[in-house]
């Protein structure tokens, strides 16, 4: 067999990652185009999104289509585009089956079997003979389409929790025909839709499975390599093993910080050294070292990765040594990726200012300024950086260690990775010998005539509200370990991101948690798997959460009086006092300056908010003074 079945100029690929680019009608757009130009550049193929086959099974109602003839041209500049930086272009295939959007006016939902999603969606029809007849056309369709548009490889999505995974995965197929039941049978539909590809087309296959489903009940390793056995029987060139189902697991389908690395890789391994295949290694691939550790222990054949390259464009440039610099690490947070999708603005990210503003460009300043920085947060260390690009003189000021509160981030349990946008930032300003006074700036250092302007990052502090009798209290120095009690009664005011994010560390040493937000919800601001996982597990650690409460007064230091909805309560014994109710913007100097010179507000300095808000707010600010 060919070392190299896919005929690609080196074994990196692009993993399809939803953007959300169009208008609705489902076509390619310059925003699609400029995205993917940078991203082409040095990676041996490219997966675009994953491409709809029929108006009514879309996920997005902003994602790309393959359904009609009038896609062809768009996909066809897409593809031309992928070509002419030396890569070859991969179309997605997709189902969702019962996973087709319910909010999207128009969708409708088929699967093996008419059970919803366990995750919420709508319950979907049982298939029958006309609906199979219909399935298996729209792949062939797309199929023919894909080759005329230019696409030199077909990717069939058979895992995730996809149409095709529904009939493979036990705990969803409980169909009594020839489509259900035992192994066989339920991998029936899904080799009749490759089959389907195959006919319309003479295009290499990927299949995409997954290597596990990742609940008790559904598909495991066994079965999978059984399946690619068979898969590569039926002409498949590779597999694309990756893990989990969207509608059970889906930090597993998304890869999130939450779960373990490597898994995915162990499951390919698994398949690579059972059956004599090419295998596509994919999952939380964010450096240099994970690509060589894929290599040198997996003998990977091919490694994919997608949120490496939304992070950093050069990231396959960078790991092969063809373009210098340090790589924007992915923090697999899926914030800005997936929380951006989801809320309908288009993909986003969390580190790169640029993703999904891909046309705009750095311009060098027309004239050289000295700036002073006030601050070296997030905000102030990507300030410094752009500033620095465009041939301004930066000095910066940081009273304590560059970072600022978001060193914080990595330490509430499992986001370890939110440390390396930090280490980053850091390795960058001395790379670019960016000058950093740590003292806490004064108007006489800002004023004393070495700066044109200047720009205050200087953050946001806690906002604590009076509260009658309350004289001893923490804010977020649990989260240090040398500070975390154990075995405490801790009342936490304030239901927020820090406030969920302190009980889930205060749980883990076994102290009883409670929790008062005087609002409705809990966890505002955090990202949804994220939130979802946290919540069940403060869940499964017995916290109490009240929620419309407001904590009235403090009596003898450790007696809390809760005025609810319905009643007055009070709660006794508590050892810890922990206020998290929220941040206001900080920026005392900008009086002092009113006037003297000009100055500019950036970051959570204008409105506490978000990493990316700050990074980006930095990234346009300093791009065009």
């Amino acid at each position: 067999m060919s070392l190299n079945p896919l005929n690609l100029r080196n074994n990196l690929i692009m993993a399809t990652v939803k953007l959300g680019y169009t208008t609705g009608d489902g076509k390619i757009h310059d925003k699609h185009l400029a995205f993917y130009k940078p991203r082409s550049r040095h990676v041996g193929a490219l997966t675009p999104e994953p491409l709809y086959l029929d108006k009514g099974l879309r996920e997005l109602p902003t994602q790309l289509g393959v359904d009609s003839d009038d896609k062809i041209p768009g996909l066809k500049k897409l593809t031309d585009l992928i070509h002419s930086n030396g890569a070859k272009a991969i179309a997605n295939l997709s189902h969702p089956g019962r996973m087709a959007n319910p909010k999207i006016p128009g969708n409708y939902h088929i699967s093996s079997s008419a059970k919803a999603c366990e995750n919420g969606g709508a319950t979907p029809k049982k298939m029958e003979a006309e609906d199979f007849k219909q399935v298996l056309d729209l792949f062939s369709s797309a199929a023919r389409r894909c080759k005329e548009a230019g696409f030199d490889i077909i990717e069939l999505q058979l895992g995730h929790g996809y149409l095709a995974a529904q009939f493979l995965s036990p705990s969803v197929n409980d169909r009594d025909d020839e489509y259900g039941g035992s192994f066989e049978n339920r991998i029936k539909f899904p080799l009749e839709i490759l089959d389907a590809v195959k006919s319309a087309t003479d295009l290499p296959v990927i299949a995409r499975i997954s290597g596990d489903e990742m609940i008790p009940d559904g598909f495991h390793p066994e079965e999978m390599i059984r399946f690619a056995g068979i898969l590569k029987e039926r002409g498949v060139s590779a597999i694309h093993v990756t893990a989990g189902t969207v509608c059970s697991t889906p930090p597993w389908f998304f890869q999130h910080m939450f779960i373990p690395k490597g898994k995915t890789w162990e499951l390919g391994g698994k398949i690579k050294s059972a059956v004599d295949i090419p295998v596509i290694f994919v999952g939380k691939i964010h450096s240099k070292q994970d690509i060589e550790k894929l290599q040198n222990e997996y003998q990977a054949d091919y490694v994919a990765f997608g949120r490496a390259l939304v992070a950093d464009p050069d990231f396959a440039g960078k790991v092969l040594n063809h373009v210098p610099g340090l790589i924007r690490p992915c923090m697999a947070c899926a914030e800005g990726c997936l929380g951006g999708v989801r809320a309908g603005k288009g993909l986003g990210c969390v580190v790169n200012p640029l993703a999904g503003h891909e046309e705009e460009e750095i311009h060098s300043a027309s004239k050289i300024k000295n700036i002073a920085i006030v601050g070296g947060g997030l905000a102030g260390m990507q300030a410094a950086l752009t500033l620095t690009q465009r041939g301004h003189k930066v000095t910066m000021y940081e009273k304590e260690e560059l970072g600022g509160q978001y060193n914080l981030a990595h330490l509430p349990p499992l986001k370890d990775s939110l440390r390396e946008i930090v280490d980053y930032y850091k390795q960058e300003i001395s790379d670019n010998h960016i000058s950093v006074n740590y003292k806490e700036a004064g108007e006489e250092d800002l004023l004393s005539g070495k700066y044109n302007e200047v720009v205050l990052a200087s953050g946001a502090v806690p906002a604590i509200p009076p509260i009658k009798g309350l004289k001893k209290y923490f804010w977020t120095e649990f989260l240090h370990d040398q500070h975390l009690p154990v075995g405490k009664k801790v009342l936490i005011i304030g239901g927020g991101l820090i406030g969920i994010e302190l009980a889930s560390k205060l749980t883990d040493k076994e102290n009883e948690v409670i929790i008062v937000e005087m609002l409705e919800e809990v966890a505002r601001g955090m990202e949804a798997i994220e939130k979802a996982m946290t919540l069940k597990k403060l869940q499964s650690k017995q916290v109490k959460i009240f929620k419309n409460t407001r904590v009235a007064e403090i009596l003898n230091g450790d007696t809390a009086v809760l005025l609810g909805p319905d009643q007055t309560f009070e709660i006794k014994d508590i050892d810890h006092f922990v206020m998290a109710t929220g941040m206001r913007a900080y920026h005392p100097l900008s009086e002092k300056l009113e006037g003297e010179i000009p100055y500019h507000l950036v970051g959570d300095a204008i409105k506490p908010d978000k990493a990316q808000t700050a990074i980006r707010s930095a990234f346009e600010l300093a791009n065009r003074i």
